[in-house]
């Protein structure tokens, strides 16, 4: 905020940059424009810092096939985990910390940052995985 009240003629254009993306954008152009409007701390739908680790961390022998095949039954196990923390007696609201006992109340952002850069790294459709993640999920449902 300050960045952009002091430099507005820096930040215009990469405010601009990163509104012009689009989910049919070059994976590598997307990620070097959200990687620039990171560092100026513009928030962005895919976290460059995690789409480079996960793809820095694929498991040797594997092909990139069962990678996806390990990223779709990662978001399987997530969302059929979900009525278990639900279940959770740490899963109650406490007013003293404005939130849950074990973080449930940042799940769903994790959620969704983690298969955002899980499926970018595999270039897949991001929005199509998540209403697959809903469906399949029995506590959404």
């Amino acid at each position: 905020q300050v960045f952009s009240q002091h430099c507005p003629f820096l930040m215009g254009p990469i405010e601009c940059l990163a509104d012009v993306v689009t989910p049919d954008t070059d994976i590598q152009v997307t990620l070097s424009i959200f990687e620039l409007a990171s560092a100026a701390g513009i928030p962005c739908e895919v976290d460059p810092a995690l789409v480079t680790a996960l793809a820095g961390n694929r498991t040797e022998g594997s092909s990139p096939e069962e990678d996806y095949k390990v990223s779709c039954l990662l978001l399987v196990f997530v969302a059929v985990s979900l009525p278990l923390l639900a279940a959770d007696p740490a899963s109650l609201y406490n007013p003293e910390l404005d939130g849950y006992n074990n973080n449930l109340h940042c799940l769903a952002k994790a959620i969704v940052q983690v298969s955002a850069a899980l499926f970018t790294v595999h270039n897949k459709n991001i929005e199509t995985h998540l209403k697959e993640f809903l469906l399949v999920s029995p506590a959404l449902s």
